[in-house]
């Protein structure tokens, strides 16, 4: 077998990472091209990401250099599996004990929908596009997130593709819903050997019974919201609503709590928050059911919009007639109103500190139109997020202890003041210099420092749990 031929290596502590991807190509371009591609992206901020600024070169005129081609036909055209470079990165992350998965973390769901103009550009459609806030034409992705207290990081990803792309729209064989994508995504976790208390998800997925039908059938735990106005049948006097059900729970105030229970919740920065939580009845869901109903807020007399949760989970209460402690049939361990209440609260990660993280390093930047194309950008995005981590735990100054199981005393990520705008972080995380002749032979000339110090950012400013 002939020897692999030297690739010029990447810059600093990015060259040991990248090494670990080699055996997944079988060219010396292919190498190359995955060093120069994942050192772009760590780049800062200065415009898109599109392959000219990946390669260094200049806006418009350098988009038919030989570096920006070169680049450009590293995603489009050369032939490597995306599927195997995410693989790769799991198994490094799952290898190490600092970011390795446990059993007490949280499997997150979510999506994220990005502006594309045009129709050509697979899996682009007139969608609802969560970021924006209104339905525009663009790429909407489905992904998992693994998170505890103390690391998060993506999983796997997959683009939702509208039915106007399928011959027969939505009775296509081939068409699949962003739950059903969320629900195959999960048991790809699964496989993959990633340990997790429960999958965690918003009221855009907690709503529909088939996608929590189909993590019960697949033995899997979840933790997930309920919009409060979420309609349920039931005789006339009873409650209607999630918020129906809350507002008949009994409460005379913090010394007479009623059928509440107190939660402290405690931050980086250090100050604390007492929420309060307890079992709800709605319909057939109710805290001896199999479907259990738990509210967390901040107020209980006012249960405010923007600091109440309404909470379906399938994991059983501790003591109940599901306990498989007390002889139950629940294949899960019980959960304390503290814990569903810490389970849902890890959820927070991908609304905020992963989106910014995937902007900065160019997640929607790419100017590609095939969905191979889309899948390898995305997966390049996801290791040069991993890199960061790795370099976090790895550098001299940092805690690199494994993550534990996460308990009352626990302090959770902070919210002392707003993130940073993305630009500040990005300059903080990965703000060094680049190296001379940038155009030429585009390289960070620390790309580990930047990695360290965007991580530290965002462990001391991130949101809460």
């Amino acid at each position: 077998m002939t020897k692999p031929k030297p690739v010029p290596a990447a810059p600093g502590a990015l060259e040991g990472y990248a090494a670990r991807f080699d055996g997944l190509f079988t060219h010396l371009g292919q190498r190359r091209g995955f060093r120069e591609y994942v050192t772009g992206l760590l780049a800062p901020r200065e415009r898109n990401k599109t392959a000219a600024a990946l390669a260094g070169a200049e806006p418009v005129a350098g988009s038919k250099s030989a570096a920006a081609q070169r680049v450009q036909y590293f995603l489009s055209e050369s032939c490597w599996d995306p599927e195997r470079v995410n693989a790769r990165r799991l198994e490094l992350l799952l290898a190490e004990a600092a970011t390795a998965p446990h059993p007490d973390g949280a499997l997150v769901i979510d999506d994220s929908g990005d502006r594309k103009d045009g129709r050509a550009t697979a899996h682009v459609g007139r969608q609802w596009l969560g970021r924006l806030g209104k339905t525009d034409n663009g790429i909407v992705t489905v992904s998992t997130l693994w998170a505890d207290e103390r690391i998060y990081y993506p999983l796997h990803a997959r683009p939702y593709t509208p039915a106007h792309h399928f011959a027969r729209g939505k009775y296509d064989p081939a068409f699949r819903t962003k739950w059903r994508i969320a629900v195959e995504l999960a048991g790809q976790a699964v496989a993959a050997g990633v340990a997790f208390r429960a999958v965690v998800a918003d009221c855009a997925y907690g709503d529909l019974d088939d996608f929590r039908g189909e993590l019960r059938q697949a033995g899997t735990g979840w933790v997930v919201a309920v919009r409060p106005k979420r309609g349920t049948w039931a005789y006339g006097p009873d409650a209607h609503t999630p918020r129906d059900a809350a507002a008949r729970l009994r409460w005379s105030g913090p010394e007479k709590p009623g059928d509440w229970q107190p939660v402290q919740r405690r931050f980086r920065d250090g100050h604390t928050e007492m929420w309060w939580a307890a079992e709800a009845s709605l319909g057939f869901w109710g805290p001896d059911r199999l479907t259990r109903l738990v509210v967390a807020t901040t107020d209980p007399a006012t249960l405010p919009d923007k600091a109440t949760w309404y909470l379906a989970t399938n994991l059983p209460r501790p003591g109940g007639p599901h306990d498989p402690v007390c002889g139950g049939d629940s294949p899960h361990p019980p959960a304390g109103l503290a814990e569903i209440v810490r389970l849902y609260g890890l959820r927070h990660w991908v609304e905020q500190g992963y989106k910014q993280i995937k902007d900065e390093l160019g997640w929607a930047d790419f100017q590609v139109r095939s969905d191979i194309a889309i899948r390898r950008h995305q997966s390049l995005v996801h290791c040069a997020f991993s890199f960061c981590w790795t370099t976090w735990f790895s550098d001299s100054t940092s805690d690199s202890a494994p993550p534990g199981p996460a308990s009352d005393t626990e302090l959770e990520r902070g919210r002392s003041g707003p993130i940073p705008s993305t630009p500040l972080i990005l300059t903080r995380l990965i703000g060094t210099q680049l190296a001379p002749h940038a155009a030429r032979h585009p390289q960070l000339a620390d790309p580990g420092h930047r990695a360290v110090t965007l991580v530290e950012s965002l462990v001391h400013r991130a949101p809460t749990t």
